[in-house]
């Protein structure tokens, strides 16, 4: 079993940056991909960003430029680095993990607020 903790949430002014990370526990092994999702209020979880287990990314349109994925292996940890943060980015942000057969494993989520 994987277990997946978000942190870095809070609040931010339009325009400027935050950096999300995803701490994995557990068998490690089971991991696929790792990706970010997100879901405002009354909206549908909308998905972000994806790195496999080899390191291949890939990006939703809405957030490519300004959302980026990195791993770092030592730390069992994902990173999402958000740049030009604007207030349609507020959500809670979710972390995601899937195993060889595509079961899912999701975070508690954290929340960001961007706004003045």
């Amino acid at each position: 079993q994987v277990h997946l903790v978000e942190s870095g949430g809070g609040l931010v002014q339009p325009g400027g940056s935050l950096r999300l990370s995803c701490r994995a526990s557990g068998d490690l092994s089971q991991i696929y991909a790792q990706s970010w999702w997100r879901q405002a209020p009354g909206k549908e979880r909308e998905f972000l960003v994806r790195i496999s287990r080899g390191g291949s990314r890939n990006s939703a349109q809405s957030v490519k430029g300004r959302f980026t994925i990195s791993r770092d292996d030592s730390a069992n940890t994902v990173y999402l680095q958000m740049n030009d943060l604007k207030p349609e980015d507020t959500a809670v942000y979710y972390c995601n993990a899937e195993d060889w057969n595509s079961v899912e494993t999701w975070g508690q989520g954290t929340q960001v607020f961007v706004s003045s």
